[in-house]
Order: C-alpha cells, then structure tokens, then sequence
C-alpha cells in the first residue's frame, strides 16, 4: 500500500490522516497516510528516510515550508514563487516540490464561502510559509488591492517584491505595512501567521474590519476560536481554515494519485465529525 503522511512540529492535531483516508475510500485509492512529528533541526533527515522507506509523497505544515521548497531538486512555478512547498512528491530522480495552500484558500473563499475575490480589499497578515504559499493566487484571483502586514516589516517587503511583476500583470495594488497601525478597513481579512498556535487573538486591530468583511483564519478548531471571536465581536463573519485544509489536501491528492476527490462533500463530513467529537 502506498505511503504517504504530514511532517510538521506540531503535528498531532492535524486532519489530514482522516481526510486522506476519506479520499482514498471514495476513489478507490488504496493508500496510506499518517503522521510524523519532526526535531526543529531534522527535517531533511525526517524526509529523505521516508523516501528510503518507500513513501511516495508528504505534506508540509509550520515550520518548514521553506525548507520544504529549498529540499527540492524541482519545484512549480507556485512553489519557487512563494519560495515555500507543502506538498513533496519522491520520484525517480529526486524530490519535486508543490505549493496547494493557495488554490486551496482561494477555492474555500470562493466556492464555500462565497466570496468573489475580484476588486476586493484584502489584507494578509504574516510574511511565513503560509502567507507566501497564498500570495500568489490571492492575485490571480485580482482583487483590488492586497497588503501584506508583518511584525518584521522587511520580510512582508521581501515577499511582495518577488510578487510585484505578478500583481502589475494582474493590475492588483500590491502593497506593505507593519500591524500597527494598518491604514483602511478592508473586504477581507487573512490571518496568515502562527498566531492562533499561542492564544494571541487578534494582531491587528479592529479599523481594518467593515461591517461585511469575511475575517479568515488559516488555522482551525480550537487554534483559531480568539481570533475568531475577536472578529465576530466586531461584528464582521468569521471562517476558519478548515475548508483550506481541505480543499489544499484535495489538490496534493489529485497531484499524487491523478484523481480528483470530492473536496466539498468531505468538508462536510469533517466539520460533522469534528463537531461530534467536541460533543463527546
């Protein structure tokens, strides 16, 4: 049976052993996928022995999707434009590097949720792996506008300057700033760092919400419930990154097996199982 699993630190509350599994059984895919918990300082190692052991492919969560990228003997286009993979597929001649976690937030925002993303507002806030995994199709998407804020302003600076050529394209204002203060209120709000992780709520404050905005966390269940509270209590809608992880699992799966699985179908099988666990 085909191996495959999710590396990252931390990883045990990760979903993507039970959404794979659900893939699999409705494609009829015969595989397997775990998880495996990698030291800060062995990821490399961590990969290549399971390519040794006969796995075929991993996905990669916080904190090494830039190692992930830089591991790869070949990557996509989205993989060395953001610099960041989460997806790696073992082939004959090395490692090939994909990026899913943009078409995955942008088919959540749009298909699940609803959100047409042309002409909006957008404000992404981080400048790690994850916001430099969605940078990029967040533009093809051609929102109006889309700020990249960051604690370290140099790297939000960094990360848009290798998407500026991009965005001109696309005519989509591409532009910076530090959290605080950000200028305007926005369409949409994208919480792109490791925030969530530590329980730090909101890292920007509540002028960038409208009355309509979408506030969208990467992260899921109990991680991301202070910033969504925060910005439910502002009154603005408030998502998690479920649908993300769902619809970003579902492309790496067509990218390893060639089939498509049906993303949304399980999306609503996951938040009922979720719910029924959180019940008891």
């Amino acid at each position: 049976m085909d191996q495959y699993c999710v590396m990252g630190n931390p990883v045990a509350h990760s979903q993507s052993p039970w959404i794979h599994a659900r893939f699999a059984e409705l494609t009829g895919q015969r595989l397997h996928y775990g998880r495996r918990l990698v030291a800060a300082d062995g990821f490399a190692d961590a990969v290549r022995a399971f390519a040794a052991e006969g796995g075929k492919g991993c996905n990669v969560t916080v904190p090494f999707k830039f190692e992930a990228q830089a591991l790869a003997r070949r990557a996509s286009e989205r993989a060395l434009l953001a610099q960041a993979a989460n997806t790696l597929s073992f082939a004959s001649d090395g490692i090939i590097a994909d990026n899913t976690d943009g078409i995955g937030l942008v088919r959540d925002i749009e298909v699940n949720a609803g959100l047409a993303l042309r002409g909006r507002q957008v404000l992404l806030i981080g400048a790690g792996g994850a916001a430099a995994g969605v940078l990029g199709p967040l533009i093809l998407c051609r929102p109006a506008a889309i700020t990249v804020a960051n604690r370290t302003l140099s790297k939000a600076q960094a990360l848009v300057m290798r998407h500026t050529a991009l965005a001109s394209q696309q005519q989509v204002a591409l532009q910076t700033s530090a959290l605080e203060p950000i200028a305007g209120s926005f369409d949409l709000v994208i919480n792109g760092t490791a925030s969530s992780l530590s329980g730090a709520g909101s890292p920007v404050s509540a002028s960038t919400l409208r009355h309509d905005t979408l506030v969208y966390d990467m992260m899921y269940g109990p991680a991301a419930q202070d910033f969504l509270a925060w910005a439910q209590a502002h009154g603005a809608q408030a998502r998690d990154g479920l649908g993300m992880l769902v619809e970003q699992a579902a492309e790496a799966f067509c990218l390893w097996r060639g089939v498509r699985p049906p993303s949304a179908q399980v999306l609503g099988e996951l938040r009922q199982h979720l719910a029924q666990r959180e019940r008891g």
